[in-house]
């Protein structure tokens, strides 16, 4: 399991480096529309050659509407909002909420519950985060409408619902059907949006099939089929804290590729939410884990 988080970090932090190399060539919701469809197609093409049982037609609903909020209502509020002129930093310091509300909401409707260590751990991957991110806080200067921000919260809570839907019917899917329906659902979703919008640029070259072959077989194929995976395999809660790590990487990548600055602060936020995941993923001893529940029953 740790090298399939360790792998699923590192596949969803270049989601904020594709984001930010489409800008001058796509409209995002066109853009998006293009990475599911293409997501759909092949998922759908893994599932028909492995001869896998699709579900009923009475379950596809279930299977859309998840991939509207796991994939399309997320990605294309958080892209609009930043459009609006939500600095990407904000955006991903919002998207430091999801373990929290996803811990939340897992213990009120999968009857999860993280140990003392868990939320030690995520406080101190939200604190992380949060430094990582503090150059560009500070550099983000102008007003925002606070109905920017109320998108940019929402697309959150949309992804936490969808992460946490994983958990219920739809897991008896095979992965490779349920994410061929999911993507099929999220291209719908944009590609209605892309019309509301009336969005039309998309300037054909190497810069955008490459992002958009990497966004679709990569982001949409490997990321969110490793993010299907862990979820079915262990408590939802402590696979959303994975998602601290993928800011500070992000960051790390910008270096690399960008010529961004990485200052020494940033750096203790990445140790500091590194520590952070790695007390949400802590497995308490059988003694501790008793005597717990000992002092919530007495």
């Amino acid at each position: 399991m740790y090298g399939l988080s360790a792998l699923f970090v590192a596949v969803w932090s270049t989601g904020f480096v594709v984001g930010r190399a489409i800008v001058p060539v796509a409209s995002p919701c066109l853009f998006l529309t293009a990475r599911f469809l293409s997501a759909a197609v092949l998922f759908a093409l893994l599932a028909l050659s492995a001869g896998v049982r699709w579900p009923s037609w009475r379950e596809w609903p279930r299977h859309l509407l998840v991939g509207v909020l796991l994939n399309g209502a997320y990605l294309a509020g958080g892209y609009w909002a930043v459009a609006q002129g939500l600095s990407p930093a904000v955006m991903a310091l919002l998207g430091a909420l999801q373990p929290l509300f996803t811990a939340l909401l897992a213990m009120a409707t999968l009857c999860e519950r993280p140990g003392r260590l868990f939320w030690y751990g995520l406080l101190a991957g939200m604190v992380g985060v949060g430094l990582v991110l503090l150059p560009a806080l500070q550099s983000a200067h102008g007003t925002i409408s606070p109905w920017v921000v109320v998108v940019g919260i929402m697309a959150i809570i949309s992804l936490t619902i969808g992460t946490v839907l994983q958990k219920t019917s739809i897991a008896r899917t095979d992965i490779r059907a349920s994410s061929a329906l999911q993507n099929l659902g999220a291209a719908l979703f944009t590609g209605m949006l892309a019309l509301a919008l009336q969005e039309s640029r998309w300037l054909a070259g190497p810069l955008l099939y490459g992002a958009l072959a990497w966004a679709a077989l990569v982001l949409s194929g490997a990321g969110v089929g490793l993010l299907l995976l862990l979820v079915r395999r262990g408590q939802v809660a402590r696979v959303a804290t994975l998602m601290y790590l993928a800011p500070p990487l992000a960051a790390l990548e910008a270096f690399l590729l960008f010529d961004a600055r990485l200052s020494a602060v940033q750096m203790v936020g990445f140790v500091i939410a590194l520590l952070g995941v790695l007390l949400c993923h802590w497995r308490e001893t059988p003694n501790h884990a008793a005597s717990r529940a000992k002092t919530a029953g007495s």
